[in-house]
């Protein structure tokens, strides 16, 4: 089996690539347009989108608790005891209802 090497890509759309090509082959055509950078540009690459992820998901997530918190406390205000509006709201949380 021939020897391979590693190829690390950014693309321009700030995707990521990593390749193994065949050792003595030049450089790799690339599908779409972006650049060859080293192991160390593309691992902080990776940990630029992990992090841009992980502080989207919480920011969903604390969008979704605070819909469910809203929906909770109006439907409370309405009148629907305590347990049907946790179960029609999704609202879980352990808060006294809002005043």
């Amino acid at each position: 089996m021939a020897e391979t090497r590693p190829v690390w890509v950014i693309y321009d759309d700030g995707s990521t690539g990593h390749m193994e090509i065949p050792e003595g082959d030049g450089d790799p055509a690339l599908a779409k347009p972006g650049r060859l950078v080293t192991e160390a540009e593309y691992t902080a690459r990776l940990e630029e989108i992990r992090a841009a992820r992980a502080a989207r998901h919480e920011a969903e997530e604390t969008a979704r608790l605070e819909a469910a918190r809203a929906d909770y406390d109006a439907l409370i205000a309405g009148g629907f005891p305590e347990a049907t509006a946790r179960r029609l709201s999704g609202y879980q949380g352990t808060q006294a209802p809002a005043a």
